[in-house]
């Protein structure tokens, strides 16, 4: 996991401890990073309020980082080129062509800022210090050395971070999957000794449900760091799973509120500072359909099997999620797993031969399941939220096909169209639209 490997960060906060690791020692007083995501500089109008916000913050004495994403779209028009050149593009050339999309807004971001009559300087991964593993298109962070970010502040300059992005040992460009400019913003901050990493964004913080399906969600003010890493875990979009999880190794404070108006965001805390009844119930609900289920029919139950279907599929770098074994019938069984709908054509190149050569019966998948996801640290002591849970689905008239839990997340797959009533139907169930 990243948060064990940036243990070689050459910065870090010290002071706290987290996980018995030792972190850095003094704060730089007046220190943040802000990270702007695709949808907050999807036009040149939009990275110039950007710019202004940014300005502000700089003129009020405190310093601050800027990470960006691409300008709204670019990464999937990129995406789309590549395929319209080949079907299938090589990892290494496919990182360096989406790298660019970050780079274009980092660029800009700091052309603006001159305009504001602000002192900027835009720095790639590469530039930043940000070191990688050698996974190509999703890379982890290995190490920053933040040297060049500490230069450029010290010289009362804002420096523009493109995000999403490093460079391996190989000097080769990496990029660390969909939404890893929350992974940059937070990483840097722990680099550089921050105060606290702002993650900005279209939404005005986190929700007890996505309010394009609830209208009646609620904004947190606080959220804990369990729970805001299962909210990511089963699809919630507001922060990736490994800046929540790099937060709570480092204990960096995170706020996630909107760039469009200055009002609070929902602040990331650890659980010992929730208040109690914050952990007595169910906190939000979560949706996702980026969901494909892989099914391997009839394949021999003998020691092994489940190593070698998932050994190959985890060296490839694809993250497997829902795993059901059914019982074994005539030394037989089946297995299905759940991967990401962009990863299914190259799991099924991987899993096909495996399974042939293990005298499986066949495989077969499908690209209309999605994840619906009850979460909240209260389910840990208190009984029957997976009752009400399943009966509110089934009032609802949701089929659930399979079921997964943690300590605080229950996750139900279902199809795809019963998406909006479930998550609704739990809503309600759960009295999550009372404050």
């Amino acid at each position: 996991m990243e948060g064990a490997v940036l243990l070689c960060l050459s910065s870090r906060r010290r002071g706290q401890e987290s996980r018995g690791t030792t972190l850095p020692s003094v704060l730089v007083p007046g220190l943040i990073v802000q990270k702007y995501g695709g949808s907050s500089v999807a036009t040149t109008d939009l990275i110039r309020n950007v710019a202004r916000r940014l300005a502000r913050v700089h003129a009020s004495g405190t310093r601050v980082v800027g990470v960006v994403s691409a300008m709204g779209d670019a990464t999937d028009d990129l995406l789309a080129v590549a395929k319209r050149v080949i079907a299938d593009p090589p990892d290494r050339e496919l990182a360096l062509l989406l790298s660019t999309g970050e780079v274009v807004t980092a660029a800009l971001m700091t052309m603006a800022l001159r305009a504001e009559g602000r002192d900027a300087t835009a720095l790639t991964g590469f530039q930043a210090g940000i070191r990688t593993n050698l996974v190509h298109t999703k890379a982890q962070i290995v190490d920053i050395d933040p040297s060049r970010i500490h230069r450029e502040l010290d010289a009362g300059a804002i420096p523009i971070i493109a995000g999403y992005q490093g460079w391996t040992d190989d000097q080769d460009i990496a990029v660390l999957g969909r939404g890893g400019s929350d992974t940059t913003a937070v990483a840097v901050a722990v680099a550089i000794g921050a105060d606290r990493c702002e993650i900005l964004k279209d939404v005005d913080g986190i929700f007890s449900a996505d309010p394009r399906l609830v209208p009646t969600a609620r904004k947190l003010d606080l959220i804990s760091y369990e729970e805001i890493l299962e909210l990511a875990l089963a699809g919630s979009q507001v922060l990736h799973p490994r800046a929540a999880e790099l937060g709570e190794t480092y204990g960096m404070p995170i706020v996630v509120r909107s760039s469009f108006h200055d009002a609070e965001g929902t602040t990331i805390v650890r659980g010992d500072a929730m208040p109690l009844e914050g952990r007595e119930r169910v906190r939000a609900i979560a949706h996702d359909y980026d969901v494909a289920r892989i099914t391997i029919v009839a394949v021999p139950d003998r020691p092994g099997i489940a190593h070698a279907i998932f050994a190959p599929i985890e060296a490839a770098a694809i993250s497997v999620d829902v795993i059901v074994q059914n019982v074994s019938h005539r030394n037989v069984t089946d297995i299905s797993f759940t991967v990401s709908r962009t990863d299914l054509a190259r799991t099924l190149r991987i899993v096909e031969p495996v399974a042939r050569g293990m005298g499986a019966s066949e495989v077969t998948s499908s690209a209309t399941m999605a994840k619906v996801s009850i979460v909240g640290s209260g389910m840990v002591a208190n009984p029957g939220y997976a009752a009400r849970m399943f009966g509110a689905l089934a009032e609802a008239g949701c089929n659930i096909v399979s079921i997964t839990t943690s300590e605080i997340r229950i996750t139900c797959l279902v199809d795809e169209s019963q998406v909006p009533v479930a998550v609704r139907a739990l809503h309600e169930a759960f009295r999550l639209d009372l404050a």
